[in-house]
């Protein structure tokens, strides 16, 4: 997975051009252009069944359903078509500003290219051609990026009560965990392929702040406490930090390696942790608890 991580950040920073700028905003307004289209269809051929994935009308050259199964909405109607554009439009532009075209045109895309994939297995494993009607697994994962990043935004629930985006990413988790444990409940364990490859995305771009954040929660389970280490582990940060060399902690390139990468410290860890500018405001911050 770090390979993997890599891989990503090193494609993206020599490839600072490659991507679709305002992607989200072509997404939206494709969304919400194809659920018009479809109620003017009346019971006819509707355009959301010429665009979702289906792996049998691709292998007869009907290769753009590859990509455009994601312009078909979400929802039923069109208050709620609306709403989850808005909504996926404000994170994705946000994921976007922080990371930049490339990354976010990466992510996207990984999480298009995972899904189909995962619906091509569970394919050949039922020998039934899944469809897929939307972006729903591809924004879930957008979803829990923007959670990883902001877990204390708030947004008004029902327009009315203010609740925190982490709250909201655990319920998703939670449903998410739901369906899994009933696909293998039901014996149809193979119908969890799919999610579970929409999630593998997420877990490639997040690895670095993953494992961190699961050695934070092991230490403060399970470790003693070691007052003196953690100490002189300050003392050696600081020496670092004097010395003129940068380097970050999650993925451990410094400036002397990438010179074109900028290197700050964060304010919000406990001691002195130098990040480079794409892990900046992206990882998990060290605490006074932590080895």
């Amino acid at each position: 997975m770090n390979k993997l991580n890599n891989a990503v950040d090193r494609f993206c920073i020599l490839h600072p051009r490659f991507g679709i700028q305002n992607l989200m905003l072509y997404i939206a307004i494709a969304n919400v252009a194809v659920f018009l289209l479809d109620m003017f269809a009346r019971g006819g051929t509707s355009l959301s069944s010429l665009l979702c994935f289906d792996p049998a009308l691709v292998l007869r050259g009907q290769i753009w359903r590859l990509a455009a199964f994601v312009l078909i909405p979400e929802g039923s109607s069109a208050f709620s078509v609306l709403i989850s554009c808005y909504f996926y439009y404000w994170i994705g532009t946000t994921l976007e500003r922080q990371w930049g075209t490339a990354k976010f045109t990466c992510y996207y895309l990984g999480g298009m290219v995972l899904t189909v994939l995962g619906a091509t297995i569970v394919s050949l494993l039922t020998h039934y051609s899944i469809q897929l009607y939307g972006a729903g697994y591809v924004n879930f994962a957008m979803f829990l990026a923007f959670a990883m990043l902001w877990p204390e935004a708030q947004v008004l629930l029902f327009f009315i009560i203010p609740i925190k985006i982490k709250y909201l990413a655990y319920v998703d988790l939670a449903f998410f965990a739901y369906s899994i444990l009933r696909y293998v409940a039901m014996g149809a364990w193979f119908y969890s392929i799919i999610p579970l490859m929409a999630l593998l995305n997420f877990v490639i771009f997040f690895w670095p702040e993953l494992q961190r954040f699961l050695h934070m929660e092991r230490a403060h389970v399970s470790r003693p406490q070691n007052r003196r280490s953690a100490a002189q582990d300050v003392k050696s940060e600081a020496r670092q930090a004097n010395s003129g060399l940068r380097k970050c902690a999650v993925c451990g390139r410094t400036n002397i390696t990438n010179p074109e990468l900028e290197f700050r410290y964060c304010s919000r860890c406990a001691g002195y942790h130098c990040f480079c500018s794409d892990h900046l405001f992206s990882h998990v911050h060290f605490t006074e608890d932590q080895p």
